[in-house]
C-alpha cells in the first residue's frame, strides 16, 4: 500500500501568495487545503486531521498568535510553522512562546519551506520508536504524547523533540547547541533563544525541576538513581 501523503493547512490571508505556496506543495506531492481567515482557519484546524499548518501569524478576525494558542489549549500537537514579515527576535520569541514549532520570515525561498516542512514532519513522525520514562515523566514519541505524573502534559512536537533528546542523554548536560542540532526544526538564527523559551514552555506544562540547568553549560534531566 502507497502510504498517504501528508496534509497540510496552510492559513494564510494573501491570496497570490497562498495560491503560488498550495500550488508549489500540491506539486511536490502534498495535499493542501488553503483557509484565508483565522478564524475559519481555526475551525479547519480543530476539525480536520492535518500533519502540519502553515500559519501566517498576522490574520483578520483571529491572529496567528492566538489560533496557535486555542490549538495548544484545546490539546491539539500538529506542528506550527508561522510564515509571516515580522522576523525580529521579539516577534520570533512571541511566536513561539504562542505554540509555535518554527518560524519563516517572508520572504522566503521555497526550498527553505520544503526543507523546513520536512524537518517538522521527522520530528513528529517520531522516528526514534518506543516509549521513554524519566522518573514521572512518560514520553511517546511516535504518537508525540507525553504525560506527567499519570496526566497529559499539551507539548508541540518541537518541546517533545527537546524532552527527548534530554531523557535519550539523561544525566548528561547538553548545551543548546546540541539540542538545536537535535532538533533541526528549531530557527537556526535564534536557535539558543527558542531552545530557551521551549526549555520554559516545558517546565511550565510539566513541572520547573523537570529540566536542570546547568549555568554557563547547558540543561539536564537527571539519570534515574
Amino acid at each position: 500500500m502507497i502510504p498517504a501523503m501528508p496534509r497540510i493547512l496552510l492559513i494564510e490571508d494573501e491570496p497570490d501568495l497562498a495560491r503560488a505556496v498550495a500550488r508549489g506543495l500540491a506539486e511536490e506531492g502534498y495535499v493542501v487545503d488553503v483557509e484565508h481567515d483565522g478564524q475559519e482557519g481555526l475551525f479547519a484546524a480543530l476539525e480536520g486531521d492535518y500533519d502540519l499548518l502553515l500559519l501566517d501569524r498576522l490574520l483578520p478576525r483571529f491572529s496567528g498568535d492566538d489560533l496557535c494558542r486555542r490549538l495548544r489549549l484545546d490539546g491539539l500537537a500538529v506542528p506550527v510553522l508561522m510564515l509571516t514579515a515580522l522576523d525580529g527576535t521579539r516577534d520570533v520569541v512571541a511566536g513561539l512562546d504562542a505554540g509555535a514549532d518554527d518560524y519563516l520570515a517572508k520572504p522566503f525561498a521555497f526550498e527553505e519551506l520544503l526543507a523546513r516542512i520536512r524537518a517538522l514532519l521527522r520530528r513528529a513522525a517520531g522516528q526514534a520508536g518506543p516509549r521513554l520514562v524519566a522518573g514521572a515523566l512518560e514520553l511517546d514519541p511516535r504518537h508525540r504524547r507525553a504525560w506527567w505524573r499519570g496526566r497529559p502534559a499539551p507539548l508541540t512536537a518541537t518541546e517533545l523533540g527537546i524532552l527527548e533528546d534530554l531523557v535519550r542523554h539523561r544525566g548528561q548536560v547538553r548545551s543548546r547547541g546540541q539540542i538545536a542540532a537535535a532538533v533541526r526544526d528549531l530557527p537556526e538564527a535564534l536557535s539558543s533563544n527558542a531552545v530557551e523559551v521551549h526549555i520554559s514552555h516545558i517546565r511550565r506544562k510539566t513541572a520547573p525541576h523537570v529540566v536542570e540547568t546547568v549555568r554557563g553549560l547547558g540543561y539536564r534531566v537527571e539519570a534515574p538513581e
